[in-house]
């Protein structure tokens, strides 16, 4: 009985799995085709359920064959019922197409925007239907990705490395190897103004990610856009207002793990002035150590101190769909810690750089971001639209650095024994920066279907402002391993007001007619844009000794605080070159057509720039030109082409003609002393110019997906690059300063990969890139008499900044129906030059390094989330060398890497960041 038992039920088991299949299938939206993410399929008579993954399927698995009833729903589609017959194997795969449900409000405008506008499907989209070669980020994918600003965002875009700051933190952009200066920046799809003191590029640190909706990278022009790209431009496309009520707000902390180990040094600025003595009481007053705040003498300890994020966006439309209104804020407040090792260099005779002092460095940054902006637009009917836009961001740093620099060339220093002589230095900065936009937009079709009218009416405004820079040094001496510090250095503490102000009001004007020519509609655009750009720069420094110059640390002072002061210039060093004020005026105009002939897209024209610059100094100290300026108009043609192979393959070319302008300061004739090299202006400086040629192949095989294959060509005329320079009358004083040189090429090879399967995502990006620049640099020799010369020697180098290589891959996990979303994500970065040398072989390389971050999300039913972020994880160290020692280096302390000599090392470790998050 049992032996029959046992036969029969592995009969019926034999039975039951062959009669059993399983059920794939797509589920589509009706309208463009993407596929869904998130839509249940309920399985009725089984009471089985699926959610659509990240490329839209489901699958149900081990199904008893039948006849059975799928119910497909989603909360922004109708409902569909639909029958299926399971066979025992075999079974086809299903396509199922929704359809949105039906608005009464959106039958007579068209509103993009919402979670649609920043979905990652959109973004391929925006891509494939692009007039130029671009790139973009979706605001889905900026949510769940481990970056909190723009700037370390931007670095996951193909051909894309960053510059980091002193924090470790990414700050500016460096596209297809051309240095930010050859790259500009939009909000909206408006040029803003940079806070920089001396240049024009916007660091991209001062943007909270959040507040995007997807971040654009235009890798070529068109006609319609300004002119001065030569590597690309960043678009930032703020949230917009939703078709119904949205809400995303978000709070998070978490701590550095530098800070955790090292501690954090802070100092007080609740009492610094924002004004220095020299402007709160005229030129003619003279300042008293009284009018000098002590908080930033006074450095204060921690062990820890916790980061906080928050964020808040809300937005609706009212009115039928007509008004829309958006308001969304950011505020992240993070405490960072670096230590760094840093070697100044002298050139001998010698052919490599000779070892002069090496500098341990501490710093402790502390980082107020916050970001606000809103939008209101109005659709009056389907042929009249108005916007008002305006955002402010707000970045202020509190820093302090410390280091105690060793000096190897005095006749003191002895590594065995122990003894050399020191110098004890300390600084405290604090550092305000600031970006404003108000843009009122209007969308006319003056004639529908034929003629259209938009226009734009701009005010941005960037301040940088850094009040009472605060440094001190004293000496010091190493004796037996054991560091003293003795008296303050002469002339050693200075106190620096720096602050600049770049005003821009610009007026943009765009026609299209559309006419049909030969049956063929083509559309004609002209336009133009006027800007008056105003810069304003001022700086003072005052000098201060101790009133007794041998008082000794320890026994006469034991705190900076407790040093009793005389101010060496009381009336403040105003007479200083970044005290200026500059001038750019830039008319353009434009005339573009766009027509498509079967598979191909035309999109061509030329632009015209008219740019006029100037300078005034205000205490000029001999400068042949004090004033100054120079004008000069630009044609830049361009075309793009676009040649759609199949409905989801398209190769496209393009060739445009573009520039790129001084910097403010760089024309300005005169010196200022930094902290590591003096900098000097040139007045003589040119305009840079460059032909720039693409070609790409895209597929775009699900609408999630992509294979991107392209290659670009750069031939850049009297490119500038800043080199450190020595002085034509003293050459043992060096410094810093732009010019051009000659001409540049620059070509390479992109590569973007994106494939997502039912939960798990990758996204891979490669560039090869490969530049070329001669310019002559200089040679120490000792000629037949022995008397030190210096001869002049051609030298071809890549171009500053640009990395050989550079590859991103993510690894992303999305699990709908348990609320996950996971990523890792790892960029790379090749070895680059970082600074120009006037002498050969001599330029400054940062190495090959790997960022590795991590992200995690859990969302659960009631619309809450929590989230956590990690970033760093390798704790790769920034390292700048020269390919090359001399003898001389060789046993300096650090040192000792076959053919390299170490110039800086910096280590910045982890990130970690834990928060919740309410989304409705």
């Amino acid at each position: 009985m049992k032996t029959l038992l046992t036969t029969l039920l592995c009969l019926l088991l034999c039975v039951t799995f062959a009669s059993a299949g399983s059920l794939k299938g797509h589920v589509y939206d009706q309208k463009t085709g993407e596929p869904l993410v998130g839509v249940t399929v309920v399985m009725d008579q089984t009471k089985l359920v699926a959610l659509t993954g990240l490329d839209g399927s489901f699958e149900f698995k081990k199904i008893t064959a039948g006849k059975f009833t799928l119910h497909i729903s989603h909360l922004t589609y109708k409902t569909l019922t639909k029958e299926v017959t399971v066979l025992e194997s075999d079974n086809p795969a299903l396509n199922i197409y929704l359809s949105e449900r039906s608005s009464k409000n959106l039958s007579e405008v068209v509103i993009a925007g919402g979670t649609k506008a920043s979905s990652e499907n959109t973004a391929r989209k925006l891509e494939q239907k692009s007039i130029q070669v671009m790139n973009v980020v979706s605001g889905q994918a900026i949510e769940v990705s481990p970056d909190l600003t723009v700037a370390n965002v931007i670095q996951r875009v193909s051909g894309i490395s960053i510059e980091r700051s002193s924090n470790g933190d990414g700050q500016y952009a460096i596209l297809r190897g051309m240095d930010k200066r050859y790259n500009y920046t939009l909000i909206n799809g408006v040029k803003i103004p940079s806070p920089d003191n001396k240049y024009r590029y916007v660091p991209l640190d001062i943007f909270p990610s959040e507040l995007l909706d997807r971040l654009e990278v235009y890798k070529s022009l068109t006609p319609n856009m300004e002119g001065d790209a030569v590597g690309g431009v960043v678009n930032m496309v703020m949230k917009d207002a939703p078709g119904k009520l949205s809400l995303n707000a978000n709070v998070a902390t978490g701590y550095s793990q530098m800070v955790l180990d090292k501690g954090f040094t802070s100092f007080d600025a609740s009492h610094i002035q924002s004004k220095s003595p020299y402007e709160a009481h005229g030129k003619s007053y003279n300042a008293t150590p009284a009018d000098f705040a002590t908080g930033t003498l006074d450095y204060k300890n921690k062990n820890f101190a916790p980061n906080l994020v928050a964020g808040l966006s809300i937005g609706q439309r009212f009115l039928h769909n007509k008004l829309g209104v958006i308001l969304a804020g950011s505020f992240q407040n993070t405490y960072r810690a670096t230590t760094s090792t840093f070697y100044k260099n002298d050139m001998d005779t010698g052919h490599y750089s000779v070892l002069t002092s090496m500098q341990n460095r501490q710093y402790s940054e502390q980082q107020q971001r916050s970001g606000l902006h809103g939008k209101i637009d109005y659709v009056f009917n389907e042929n009249n639209k108005l916007s008002l836009y305006n955002a402010y961001m707000n970045l202020q740093s509190y820093q302090t650095r410390e280091g105690i620099t060793t000096n190897f060339s005095d006749g003191i220093f002895d590594p065995v024994a122990g003894n050399a002589q020191l110098t004890f230095e300390s600084r405290s900065r604090k550092t305000t920066q600031q970006i404003y936009n108000s843009t009122l937009h209007g969308d006319h079709h003056i004639i529908p279907g034929k003629l259209k009218l938009q226009w734009s009416a701009v005010f941005s405004s960037a301040k940088n402002e850094v009040p009472d820079n605060t440094t001190i040094a004293l000496n010091g001496v190493r004796n037996n391993f054991k560091e003293t510090r003795t008296t303050v250095e002469n002339n050693g503490t200075n106190r620096r007001w720096e602050r600049n102000t770049d005003d821009d009001i610009a007026g943009y004007l765009d026609l299209t007619y559309t006419a049909r020519i030969a049956g063929t509609k083509v559309d004609f655009s002209a336009g133009g844009l006027y800007r008056d750009k105003q810069r304003s720069s001022f700086f003072n420094n005052y000098t201060f000794r101790p009133s007794n110059i041998n008082a000794l640390y320890g026994k006469d002072f034991t705190s900076y605080t407790d040093i009793v002061w005389e101010i060496q210039n009381p009336g403040g060093a105003v007479g200083n070159p970044l005290t200026y004020d500059a001038s750019e005026k830039t008319t353009s105009g434009y005339g573009m057509f766009k027509f498509e002939v079967s598979e191909l897209e035309i999109t061509g024209g030329v632009r015209v720039e008219h740019t006029n610059q100037g300078y005034h100094m205000f205490f000029p100290q001999g400068e042949d030109r004090p004033t100054g300026s120079q004008a000069y108009t630009d044609v830049l043609p361009s075309l793009n082409l676009k040649y759609e192979l199949s409905e989801h393959q398209n190769l496209r070319g393009s060739y445009f003609r573009s520039l790129n302008r001084p910097g403010f300061f760089e024309i300005v004739p005169s010196k200022i002393v930094l902290e590591d090299y003096q900098e000097r202006g040139n007045p003589d400086l040119k305009r840079a110019i460059a032909d720039n040629f693409d070609l790409r192949y895209e597929l775009f095989p699900k609408r999630s997906d992509q294979l991107l294959v392209g290659v670009f060509y750069k031939r850049i005329q009297d490119p500038i690059e800043n080199t450190i320079r020595a002085d034509a009358t003293r050459p043992q004083d060096q410094y810093y300063s732009a010019g051009n040189f000659g001409t540049a090429r620059n070509y390479g090879l992109e590569i973007d990969y994106i494939k997502f399967f039912s939960k798990i995502g990758f996204k891979a990006n490669y560039t090869y890139t490969h530049s070329s620049i001669t310019t002559s640099k200089s040679l120490r020799i000792r000629d037949e008499k022995g008397d030190v010369k210096t001869i002049a020697v051609d030298q071809t180098r890549p171009l500053y900044g640009q990395s050989e290589h550079i590859g991103n891959l993510s690894v992303l996990y999305k699990d709908i129906q348990h609320g996950w979303d996971a990523q890792l994500a790892g960029a790379y970065t090749g070895p680059r030059i970082v600074t120009v040398s006037q002498y050969i072989d001599n330029d400054l390389w940062q190495k090959g390094f790997i960022q590795m971050d991590v992200s995690v999300e859990k969302r659960f039913r009631n619309n809450f989330s929590i989230f956590a972020k990690a970033g760093n994880l390798l704790n790769t160290p920034a390292e700048i060398f020269i390919k090359g020692t001399d003898p001389a280096n060789t046993n300096m302390p650090g040192q000792g890497k076959a053919n390299e000599t170490l110039i800086r090392k910096e280590y910045y470790k982890q990130t970690y960041l834990l928060g919740v998050r309410y989304k409705l």
